[in-house]
């Protein structure tokens, strides 16, 4: 008995309890680092031209970050933990990019040993009706199970005449190479 008269004396202690109000919710909300020129600081999560390789800590103009870098995730948002952990990070990627140029090496050997033939519409005097191109071309190159973008062919200009064309490729990482592309007239099938 003991027990429930203590039990009823605390419950009659107890304030009566009220609506609930509910408790505001604070957001918090990751602090971008500010650089030492105003811009703010990003870990590139890519390379990226013209402004820093991967893993290296960059200061940029706020809306590149926040209309490019950050929505194509090529960059992230350095917090104070991956701050700390950005050095062993630069090993990592360090190793990460020597395979890659010597995957990069293995395939400008594979690419120089390729030569790709194109047909295009022309007339008699070899002239193209439309152009040859660097999609063209890497289309071609990856009809051959050699992974190469448009953006690899370096072309001064388009090819508009049937011949025998060396096209400069920029695979990445200063490694150049360069393909035989052969433009020539379709044959006709009624022949």
């Amino acid at each position: 008995m003991a027990k429930t008269a203590k039990a009823r004396k605390a419950k009659a202690d107890k304030k009566p309890a009220g609506p609930k109000v509910a408790q505001k919710k604070v957001k918090v909300r990751q602090q971008i680092r500010k650089g030492p020129h105003g811009g703010v600081q990003l870990v590139l999560i890519e390379d990226v031209t013209y402004l820093g390789k991967q893993g290296d800590l960059v200061e940029v103009k706020p809306g590149y970050a926040r209309n490019y870098l950050l929505p194509n995730s090529l960059a992230s948002v350095p917090t104070e933990h991956n701050l700390r952990l950005l050095s062993k990070y630069k090993v990592r990627v360090q190793q990460a990019r020597e395979a890659k140029v010597a995957d990069l090496k293995v395939l400008a050997e594979q690419i120089q040993r390729v030569s790709v033939t194109l047909e295009a519409n022309a007339n008699e005097e070899g002239h193209l009706y439309g152009s040859v191109g660097a999609p063209e071309i890497s289309k071609a190159l990856r009809g051959r199970n050699l992974p190469v973008d448009a953006e690899m062919v370096k072309l001064e200009g388009v090819i508009k005449e049937c011949g025998l064309y060396a096209v400069k490729l920029n695979l990445g990482y200063e490694i150049e190479s360069e393909v035989k592309v052969l433009v020539v007239k379709p044959q006709d099938a009624k022949k």
